[in-house]
Parts: C-alpha cells; sequence; structure tokens
C-alpha cells in the first residue's frame, strides 16, 4: 500500500522543490505529494490515508484540525513556538536529507505497522582480513562509490575507530550505536533506518559506533542478524560491510555475505596470520565459508594526497581501477 507524505506551505514553490527532490532521491518508502492550497489538501484527505503532512508554520492550528494525518510536522522558519503547541516542529530552511531525517525520527515514536521495503534482498559484501594495514577500509569505500554509480548502496562499518566521517567532515546525529539499540529493542526497521541514514555522494552509510565499547559488547550472531535484517527489509540493492577485528566472533557474519574480499599481503606475519585463520575455519567446521571468500591482493598507493580528497582519489586512482576489473568478475547471486 501506497504511504503519503502531503507538503503545505504557504510558497508553493517550497513545497514542489521539496516534494521533487525527496521524490527523486527515494530516501524514504513515501510518494510525497505538494499542495497549493489547504483546501485542496482537505479534499485529498477525505479519499486518502495520509501517513504525515508538513504543514506550514504561517498555517492557524484551527486550519489543520480537520487534516486526518497519522504524523503531523510543522514547517517552521526559526518563529517562537507558541506555548500550546502540541506539534512536533522542524526548521524548513535546511537540506531535504535533513528535513526528512527530523520527519521520520518524529514517525518512528508513534505505534506503527512494521513496514518492509519491497524488492529483491541485497547483496551483502563483507570485506574483512585478519591481515592488518591491507587497504581493506579504502577497498570498501572505494567498492560502495563504484556500486553507487548504478545501483542504490548502504555502506556500514564495524570498525571501532573507522575515521569515515572524519574523511567527509559529516556531523551525525544518530549512528550505528543507536541503531543497535533499537536492533536489540525489536523496535528496528526501515522508517527507523532513515532517521540515522547520511548519504555522501551517492552512496548512503551508517556512521561508525562513537564508542568502542558497543562493537566489544556486539556479538557475532547479532551483528549478522542485523546484516541480514538490513539486507532483506530495507530496499537497497548492495550492503558494503567493512568488517574489523573488534567483533569477537567473525564467522556469524561472514555466513551472511553472499562474498567476502580478503585483503592479502605476502610478508611472513601476514603469512602466518592467514594460515591460523585457515585453521580456525577447520577446526571449528566453517570450511564452507572459503567458498564465498576471495582474496585479493591491493595495488598499493605511492602517494595518498590530501584529506579532503582521498575518498576520490581512490574512486578514480589505481585502487578504482582494480575495483572495477573486480566487480566485473562479480560471482552471480
Amino acid at each position: 500500500m501506497e504511504k503519503i507524505m502531503a507538503v503545505y506551505d504557504v510558497d508553493a514553490g517550497y513545497a514542489q522543490k521539496f516534494a521533487d527532490v525527496v521524490n527523486q532521491r527515494e530516501k524514504i518508502p513515501f510518494t510525497v505529494i505538494p499542495f497549493t492550497s489547504l483546501e485542496t489538501l482537505k479534499e485529498y484527505g477525505q479519499g486518502h490515508s495520509i501517513e504525515i503532512l508538513l504543514v506550514s508554520g504561517a498555517v492557524p492550528r484551527d486550519r489543520i484540525e480537520g487534516i486526518s494525518a497519522r504524523t503531523v510536522v510543522v514547517l517552521a522558519e526559526g518563529e517562537i513556538v507558541p506555548a500550546e503547541e502540541n506539534y512536533p516542529r522542524v526548521y524548513k530552511y535546511q537540506s531535504a536529507d535533513s528535513v526528512i531525517r527530523e520527519v521520520m525520527s518524529y514517525y518512528c515514536e508513534k505505534p506503527q505497522s512494521m513496514f518492509v521495503a519491497v524488492g529483491k534482498r541485497a547483496r551483502v559484501m563483507g570485506i574483512y582480513s585478519p591481515v592488518s594495514r591491507c587497504l581493506k577500509t579504502s577497498l570498501a569505500l572505494t567498492m560502495g562509490q563504484q556500486l553507487a554509480r548504478d545501483g542504490k548502496v548502504l555502506y556500514i562499518s564495524f570498525e571501532a575507530f573507522a575515521g569515515f566521517t572524519r574523511l567527509i567532515d559529516s556531523g551525525c546525529r544518530g549512528d550505528l550505536s543507536d541503531i543497535l539499540y533499537f536492533f536489540r529493542q525489536d523496535n528496528f526497521g526501515i522508517m527507523r533506518l532513515k532517521t540515522m541514514v547520511y548519504s555522501w555522494k551517492d552512496m548512503d552509510y551508517i556512521p561508525p559506533v562513537r564508542y568502542p565499547e558497543d562493537l566489544e559488547q556486539l556479538t557475532g550472531e547479532e551483528a549478522g542478524n542485523l546484516l541480514e535484517s538490513l539486507a532483506s527489509e530495507c530496499g537497497y540493492e548492495y550492503v558494503i560491510a567493512d568488517l574489523g577485528q573488534t567483533l569477537c566472533n567473525i564467522v556469524p557474519v561472514l555466513e551472511r555475505c553472499d562474498v567476502v574480499y580478503m585483503p592479502v599481503k605476502e610478508d611472513c606475519v601476514s603469512a602466518a596470520r592467514l594460515e591460523e585463520f585457515d585453521e580456525y575455519l577447520q577446526v571449528s567446521g566453517q570450511e564452507k565459508l572459503r567458498e564465498r571468500i576471495q582474496r585479493v591482493k591491493l595495488p598499493y598507493h605511492s602517494s595518498f594526497g590530501r584529506k579532503d580528497t582521498y575518498l576520490e582519489q581512490l574512486l578514480w586512482g589505481e585502487l578504482g581501477d582494480y575495483v572495477r576489473r573486480l566487480l566485473k568478475g562479480m560471482p552471480p547471486k
């Protein structure tokens, strides 16, 4: 069933532009419909179910009461909030993504039926290695950027100190720590996810945990179940999982991956760690996992360049060329 987000603002141009941006980006499982008059909005509401109504702060409250909507959010311009205000407010002059993120957080506070995105299960691509300093995260970020050029990609890092948000200089209100909390409370779904997903270029991502303790307390089974939920319920084509060594049991996570790319190195210490990993799979009865693990020897950079352009350098440099060749040989799902 189609879910409707209705938008009415005294500035008709704002409502139309907002609807165009949100509908094109497919960031939420709603169809956003702009309205140029309250009369038209009320008439529409009589014959249709409105899940969310975004309405201008300039509209008198008594005129809103007659419109049936599950959640009403006021588009504010910075005015003083009346003491009797009953509706949550968001500042309208910010990015559409920021508006939607705040609106969805209010929407998720109300009881509602669980919503699952319709579509195929996403292909889960794990990036993992027992070897240190092997460009694992660089590979994950490059692969995410490349796949996002043609499909819907979600990047998630299970590293204690991922560094990703510092590379893109973003300030985030929600992160993986919050998602883990809601997931454990059985209060997680696509609606909740959309309040904590951010975008860099064409790639969506979940900001990493704030504190490493949140990952230390995470079991491999929980991490694997979260990956499966993201892949099955949230409407992405690819989920890129950057898997760190903080996870105490990696096997349940690898089992949820359709393919695992394992960067390797040829020095003695790295070779010894790979041998120990293979032995672990054997003694734990998980030798079948080897079939989905692709060991890759990545091209190393001679120069890493500037921090603020590092991600673009990954995509268009030697590593990007390597990833494009690698993905062309990606095994069928």
